[in-house]
């Protein structure tokens, strides 16, 4: 059935309707359309627009398309234009005339418009629960590995000792981010659009307010035009998660480093690996290779909404059809990478003892020995000098810093004493560093708590109660 045939002479042609067409692709939201429509006939009953006998038949024709489709008693006929006229045919099919009364006061530029977003925002609920399984994995390991030392990184150089608690926790503020964004859009986008017709609104005296609230929506939109064409919210759930996976992938490409024979600081768990067709001893990192490369399609798909959206023209246009797969599909992707990334990190092992070796061969204490000499009153970039000899010294002799003798030190400086060792020993460099934010114990310690805090408490979108039904 089509809901605009009146007007027209001639069949659409084949070709024209399955381009038009978005049943293939909009049919994943008739959960979120019957629950608009009870809404939206609760409504125009308390508005007496409709009777309270006309109410009851089509909210529970509704309820048992609803229950049908659940079932899979009913199948979505592939042939409709989208998923609104089929559920509207199927509805008049089932109670008759008074089922043609469900669409007064309403347009499909509202309706798609409201289902969008009650659709967005169930995903947004979804999405904001898998990055907190993530985090209370992270924040797992944390606490597993406040006292477990590898060398931090810049330029992909040894850099100076961290913890790998304190590495994960650089990893845990990105995602406490993301869950940010998340919890951002679902505020801003949560208001209804449904009631705003085309465009202009409506002559029959619609409570939208009422509506509004029967959806658990903060409130309606403010301007009829701007709701039947505003896809900001998308752009901005897309731009999230595009931010997510770049988080992920650089996670990703860390453990890919980590998990090579140059570095085996980590050993990924069988069920997380695949292996090579030709080659028997490999045990390749593809699950993390994938989430790296799935980050592309994700912006792929944020690119393509802005660029269709840049040079439309109010209200509606067709192209804005153009926002259901692009979303769909990068929102998959996402709770796809994220079950499995929160799956790949709980089964891997950390290899302390190897973490800990690269560590102590890399300099990375360096920075420890020229402060020992600025607290010994040597001028810091004079002490930047002397222990840059003092590297190049242990280049030539291949050895590390705490390999060198107490000769060799005070060579270049006298100021140098025995207990230089303790120094720039690997647990002292770490346990010193208790600034806020910093790799030492004191510091990890008080970061935990502060995770600990957050992961108490309940965010916008985890306070969202799905309300399953219409009271009436």
């Amino acid at each position: 059935m089509k809901l605009w045939g009146g007007r027209f002479t001639k069949e659409t042609n084949q070709l024209v309707h399955r381009f038009n067409s978005s049943i293939s692709f909009d049919q994943r939201f008739y959960k979120q359309d019957i629950e608009g429509s009870i809404a939206h006939v609760t409504m125009l009953a308390e508005q007496k627009i409709l009777t309270q006998e006309e109410k009851r038949d089509i909210i529970t024709g509704l309820q048992g398309i609803l229950q049908d489709l659940n079932s899979g008693c009913l199948t979505i006929d592939e042939t409709s234009e989208d998923i609104h006229s089929f559920i509207e045919a199927v509805l008049i099919e089932r109670i008759g005339e008074t089922g043609k009364k469900l669409h007064t006061g309403r347009s499909r530029n509202d309706q798609v418009a409201l289902d969008m977003k009650l659709y967005t925002r169930d995903e947004i609920i979804e999405l904001n629960h898998l990055l907190r399984e993530l985090l209370e994995q992270i924040h797992t390991l944390m606490k597993e590995n406040t006292t477990t030392i590898l060398p931090g990184f810049t330029h992909l150089q040894k850099a100076q000792p961290v913890t790998l608690a304190h590495h994960l926790g650089a990893y845990f503020e990105m995602f406490v981010r993301d869950r940010g964004r998340l919890s951002d859009i679902y505020e801003r986008m949560n208001f209804c659009p449904l009631g705003s017709g085309a465009l202009a609104g409506t002559t029959y005296p619609l409570n939208r307010n009422r509506s509004a609230q029967l959806l658990q929506f903060t409130g309606a939109t403010k301007n009829s035009m701007d709701s039947v064409s505003d896809r900001d919210y998308l752009i901005e759930l897309l731009s999230a998660l595009s931010t997510i996976m770049m988080h992920l992938s650089r996670f990703c490409e860390e453990l890919i480093l980590w998990n090579s024979n140059e570095y085996r600081f980590i050993e990924l768990d069988d069920s997380y690996s695949t292996g090579s067709s030709i080659m028997p001893q490999k045990k390749n990192p593809d699950i993390a290779e994938l989430i790296r490369g799935k980050t592309g399609r994700v912006y792929a798909a944020l690119v393509s909404l802005l660029t269709t959206m840049k040079g439309l023209p109010l209200a509606y246009n067709k192209d804005m059809q153009e926002d259901k797969e692009l979303t769909f599909d990068a929102i998959d992707t996402v709770k796809g990478c994220l079950s499995l990334f929160t799956g790949m990190l709980s089964t891997l092992e950390f290899k302390k003892d190897i973490m800990e070796k690269s560590a102590k061969n890399g300099f990375t204490n360096a920075t420890d020995a020229a402060d020992y000499l600025v607290n010994h009153g040597i001028p810091f970039r004079d002490a930047h000098a002397i222990i840059g000899r003092l590297v190049l010294l242990c280049i030539d002799k291949g050895c590390s810093l705490e390999e060198l003798s107490l000769s060799d030190y005070q060579n270049l400086s006298p100021v140098f004493q025995e207990d230089i060792y303790k120094a720039i020993s690997l647990t002292s460099c770490v346990e010193k560093r208790n600034t806020l934010g910093g790799t030492g114990i004191d510091a990890i310690t008080e970061e935990l708590a502060c995770n600990e805090e957050y992961l108490s408490k309940k965010n916008a979108c985890e306070q969202f109660n799905c309300i399953g039904g219409i009271e009436e």
